[in-house]
């Protein structure tokens, strides 16, 4: 390693003659995209971004990264947010600093891989829409995936950032798969491709120090473009990582303003900048800058998402991500399926089944949207499995990852998965070895014909083609067509803070307060009471105000004992007798109508096993199917599920539609 690399002390005072380091190390910032997709649930909207970001824009930032990853899904699909205008009113506040998104490569910013003619016009749009530099990664590290996307960077002029996706088979860097020579080939490829930096992209936090150290230094090496570490905080490591790179000579080291920092998100900025204070490593940024920034992230902004981190563990580490590698986000969504679903106590089978079906299926790197496949086919196998049979319960992405349409694995598939899964495919049970984009039909141009009556640019078109069913749910939120629903309006920092009285009360017991009164004098109708409760004795003290009570009523003698086997003669009521006032009856609440649909017609009911979304119904009403034919595509998770029917018959009733959410055990349709 050169001298120019090695972290070195130089004399100074932090202000005002705080010297320009020989080689500072850049930054980018996650906090506006990975930060808040890490911690809550990508749920940040942009106009809680807008009170930083002219005070981001000064920092001296490498990058910011604003877009992609999940945001352009849950902007559209949660949020009522148009994902492109995201960037174009980030781009009015922060006019310096370059702009950074994180691309799927064929998959875009959706979960399976799209057309050429779409992926080449998201690009181009993005690009127009003002997006600097495209952060590109492929799940399964097939380079194949990059060559229409990266043809649409170049011919944009953008910067064009390759990704090596870290994944391990052993708990530290090694092994017959994963190993340093494995990383230095994949980064000889991204350079030949014109790569402008290289990114080691650490989804799950689970590169090491030292290991850190070794490939940097090796990259550096071997390549010319410039090294980006990007590894998340989930284990503890990366900010012991992050100084071991430095002494390498990474180029470039990602994190997060402290407020969106930690847990499964990235390690904080200002620890790092203090750190090399001083060296010829040193950052430049002013701490007093990142100071303020702070506080109006955790005053202003934080407080409407605090109900979406999950308070439940104490711990900001966790070390077990070493023996799943799982990403944050990942685990946290399938905690909350097993939870929909009363299930949460088979999440340790979770964890015991992962690293088999991460096996099965090529040893596959576990970032989106391999880390949903493996997941949701996990918590498939956990559930409907049993001693009979694996993998009960197929979803499509599975089906699509054995027919070769992500691309190659890094070792082969399970072969008798394979048959299984390819038994019945649509597309042909003989898996494919070509670019997978290459069986895709161009789907641009139907998209843009069925949403022509809703679509007002190539934008609404683009977001459709990509999300169909949430897509053109949006486009009539946008337009006016559908009433937006309240969960998915924004939350104001004064309904914030009412809510947070509400608890603060309710914790104190003063939720219903009671009236203050002014305690009357004590009558000579005080009388005291001995109460006992659990053996515990209390002496308490009645005052009646009006008085002790009188008695109204007195009831007759006894009559003398009944004679046995002798009936009483009847005996009428008096013609004076006072009349009682009649009680009403009180019925009980009629119980809620069931649909109509589920109520009218008798058969063998398909229900939902899980929760999630009507994705279609592939048949319809008077249609007839076989068993084990595919009825219903449900999604849960970003993954689909084909449900089959569970009998012979016609289909009598369907209870729901496209994009609609269902419940677990919901009748989705009835088969008669």
């Amino acid at each position: 390693m050169s001298d120019h690399n090695q972290v070195t002390m130089t004399p100074m005072a932090y202000e005002p003659d705080r010297p320009k380091a020989e080689n500072p190390v850049k930054i980018e910032d996650l906090t506006l995209r990975d930060g808040h997709q890490s911690l809550f649930a990508t749920r940040g909207r942009t106009e809680d971004m807008i009170p930083v970001a002219e005070m981001m824009d000064e920092v001296g930032f490498w990058a910011v990264e604003t877009w992609g990853g999940a945001t352009f899904d849950t902007m559209h699909r949660f949020l009522n947010e148009d994902p492109w205008e995201r960037i174009r009113t980030l781009k009015r506040y922060m006019k310096k600093t370059p702009f950074s998104m994180l691309l799927r490569a064929q998959n875009l910013v959706g979960y399976r891989n799209y057309a050429d003619d779409l992926a080449k016009a998201f690009v181009e749009r993005t690009a127009e829409n003002g997006m600097d530099i495209f952060r590109t990664f492929d799940a399964l590290n097939d380079y194949r995936n990059f060559e229409t996307v990266v043809k649409a960077i170049k011919a944009a002029g953008k910067h064009f950032q390759g990704c090596i996706c870290y994944t391990m088979t052993e708990p530290r860097l090694g092994g017959d798969v994963y190993n340093l020579e494995y990383f230095v080939n994949k980064a000889k490829a991204l350079e030949e491709m014109g790569a402008d930096s290289i990114c080691i992209k650490d989804m799950a936090g689970l590169i090491a120090p030292y290991d850190a150290y070794a490939i940097v230094k090796a990259l550096k090496e071997n390549v010319k473009a410039p090294i980006h570490l990007h590894s998340h905080f989930t284990s503890g490591m990366s900010p012991m990582s992050h100084l071991k790179a430095i002494e390498a000579g990474v180029d470039i080291i990602d994190t997060c303003m402290t407020p969106y920092a930690y847990r499964t998100s990235h390690a904080a900025i200002e620890p790092l900048v203090m750190s090399l204070l001083g060296t010829n490593r040193d950052t430049g940024f002013d701490i007093k800058k990142l100071a303020q920034i702070n506080e109006v992230l955790e005053k202003e902004v934080l407080p409407k998402y605090k109900h979406l981190l999950d308070d439940t563990k104490v711990s900001i580490i966790d070390i077990n991500v070493l023996l799943h590698q799982t990403p944050g986000g990942m685990l946290s969504n399938l905690v909350n399926q097993l939870r929909e679903m009363d299930a949460l106590d088979k999440i340790d089978a979770v964890y015991k089944e992962l690293p088999r079906v991460r096996k099965d299926l090529g040893q596959i790197p576990l970032v989106t949207p391999t880390s949903q496949i493996v997941g949701i086919q996990t918590v498939n196998n956990v559930l409907f499995d049993d001693e009979n049979e694996r993998y009960k319960m197929i979803t499509a992405q599975v089906k699509d990852l054995c027919y070769g349409l992500y691309g190659k694995t890094a070792v082969p598939i399970n072969p008798e998965l394979q048959k299984k899964a390819l038994k019945g495919y649509e597309r042909g049970e003989e898996p494919i070895t070509c670019r997978p984009a290459e069986v895709l039909e161009p789907e641009l141009e139907k998209a843009k014909e069925e949403i022509k009556d809703l679509a007002v640019d190539i934008d609404d078109a683009i977001l459709y083609a990509i999300y169909p069913v949430t897509g053109k749910r949006f486009l009539k939120w946008k337009y006016g067509k559908e009433e937006v629903p309240a969960d998915a309006r924004p939350r104001t920092l004064d309904q914030v803070r009412k809510e947070e009285e509400l608890v603060k009360k309710a914790k104190a017991g003063k939720l219903v307060e009671k009236a203050s009164k002014d305690a009357p004098e004590k009558s000579d109708n005080l009388r005291k009471f001995n109460v006992f409760v659990d053996n515990e004795y209390f002496e308490v003290q009645v005052d009646e105000p009006d008085g002790p009570p009188r008695v109204s009523y007195v009831p007759p003698p006894m009559a003398q004992p009944m004679q046995p086997m002798v009936q009483p003669a009847p005996v009428a009521a008096p013609a004076t007798a006072p009349k009682t006032k009649e009680v009403p009856k009180v019925q009980a609440p009629a119980p809620a109508p069931a649909p109509a649909a589920a109520a009218a017609v008798s058969g063998t009911p398909l229900k939902a096993p899980m929760p999630g979304m009507i994705v279609s119904y592939a048949k319809k009403v008077g249609d007839t199917v076989n068993q084990g034919d595919t009825v219903v595509v449900l999604e849960a998770m970003k993954m689909e599920n084909a449900l089959a029917a569970p009998v012979s018959g016609t289909i009598k009733s369907i209870n729901f539609t496209s994009g609609e959410a269902v419940a677990q055990t919901d009748v989705l349709c009835v088969i008669g």
